[in-house]
């Protein structure tokens, strides 16, 4: 009988510890799905903690489109669509273990999500390696797209889009010349800044300060001293509620009490307001919107009669039309065998999800690039106004400006609050 030496034995161990830290391995390429059985697309996005509000308000979105559309019919022959719902968290690990679940579930067509970008970019690889595709709702790091990931697509535009228009609307609308810029060091916050940097100095605005905060963290005072010393006329904050209420309710303790306070998606939601209180008063914001139309305001009505609030975030259309695009796909793809059986192939569909053109959704009209990106929404502008965030400009690329005071009501009942997490 041999016997196994410790140094061996470890050696052993850290191997094995190596394989399971890799990403799963590719499946095959068909789901098979069979008479009666249910077409399962996989749902990701944060469900717990200070995120919550945004990943419900994505999911409800979606499943508004699953009421709407229950069924695919494929050859004549019609299949049940479910959803496998999982929270990533909006983190890194919580995506890189929801896309590890996923992607080893042979039955999972295809995945709805995830919100956050940081949980985006630990996910992307690993659909890459399984062949599986996903479609974020939410996710608007500029770089997703640019990594030759062949799995990501989303229907939201990128940071590239609202960091260049936050930008101009600083310095153009508002006639800001000086900010200090900060995140939360997520990857959402640090590009998004990274983009409005560069744009802004380019419009001839200057960057006084930059800097990135620790979530988690409680007390800011001493940064915002150091900001206050440099005389900004903006702060601009990269993050998420928790950390951007404590920032505002800790401005007048820095001397900081005349300067203006913007964030972007992460910030324009309910839970911004319920968490700051009064201080959020007077706060801007911008987020992703949807083209107008009589389809997105039946829908938000609807959305309201069916939950009893307005949208805690942005994304609900975006959630919908993700899930229209996956239908649309296994229609075009999908095919009966002679045992009577539903065979999609991933390949095809991610194929279809790169090429196609003239999707009209919720959000507009919406076409493949053939890198992951479907959509060209305008940037909405908010400002909280007696307790909610109101719309006050939309700017699309190109510059163009448009007075959005007699759509204001309507675009409030969409975003009583709108958020991130393009997170």
């Amino acid at each position: 009988m041999r016997f196994i030496s410790k140094l061996s034995l470890m050696a052993l161990m850290l191997s094995l510890a190596a394989l399971l830290a890799l990403p799963v391995a590719a499946q095959d390429d068909e789901v098979v799905v069979l008479p009666g059985d249910n077409i399962v697309l996989g749902f990701a996005a944060s469900l717990s903690g200070d995120t919550a509000p945004f990943g419900i308000d994505i999911q409800r979105g979606v499943e508004l489109a699953q009421e709407d559309r229950p069924t695919v019919t494929v050859d004549g022959v019609e299949f049940t669509v479910a959803l496998d719902v999982q929270d990533s968290m909006c983190s890194a690990e919580g995506g890189q273990a929801v896309a590890n679940r996923f992607a080893s579930d042979p039955d999972i067509v295809a995945v709805i999500g995830h919100m956050c970008s940081s949980a985006c970019n630990a996910a992307a690889p690993i659909y890459d390696s399984a062949g599986y595709s996903m479609i974020s709702p939410s996710c608007t790091a500029p770089g997703l797209t640019a990594r030759d990931y062949t799995s990501f697509n989303r229907v939201v535009p990128p940071d590239g889009i609202q960091g260049v228009l936050a930008a101009e609307y600083i310095f153009d609308v508002l006639g800001i010349t000086r900010i200090a810029t900060l995140h939360d060091g997520s990857d959402y916050g640090d590009g998004l800044v990274a983009v409005v940097i560069p744009a802004f100095e380019e419009l001839g605005g200057e960057i006084v300060a930059s800097d990135a905060i620790n979530v988690g963290d409680t007390d800011f005072r001493a940064l915002l001293e150091s900001f206050a010393v440099l005389e900004p006329e903006m702060v601009y904050f990269v993050g998420f509620p928790a950390e951007a209420a404590l920032l505002i309710q800790q401005f007048p303790d820095a001397g900081l009490d005349d300067v203006v306070f913007m964030g972007a998606d992460g910030l324009v939601g309910t839970e911004y307001i319920e968490q700051a209180g009064s201080a959020s008063e007077g706060t801007l914001g911008s987020a992703p919107m949807p083209v107008e139309s009589d389809e997105l305001d039946a829908f938000v009505e609807r959305y309201i009669e069916t939950f009893n609030e307005s949208p805690p975030g942005p994304y609900h259309p975006n959630g919908y039309d993700a899930y229209n695009l996956y239908l649309n796909a296994i229609e075009a793809v999908g095919f009966i065998n002679d045992d009577g059986d539903l065979v999609i192939s991933r390949a095809d569909l991610s194929e279809y999800l790169r090429s196609f053109t003239g999707y009209p959704g919720l959000t507009g009209m919406l076409s493949a690039d053939g890198t992951g990106e479907t959509s060209a929404a305008s940037i909405g502008f908010y400002q909280v106004i007696d307790g909610r965030f109101e719309l006050v400009d939309v700017l699309s690329v190109g510059g163009e400006e448009e007075d959005e005071e007699e759509d204001a009501d309507d675009a409030d009942e969409d975003m009583d609050e709108e958020d991130d997490s393009g997170y």
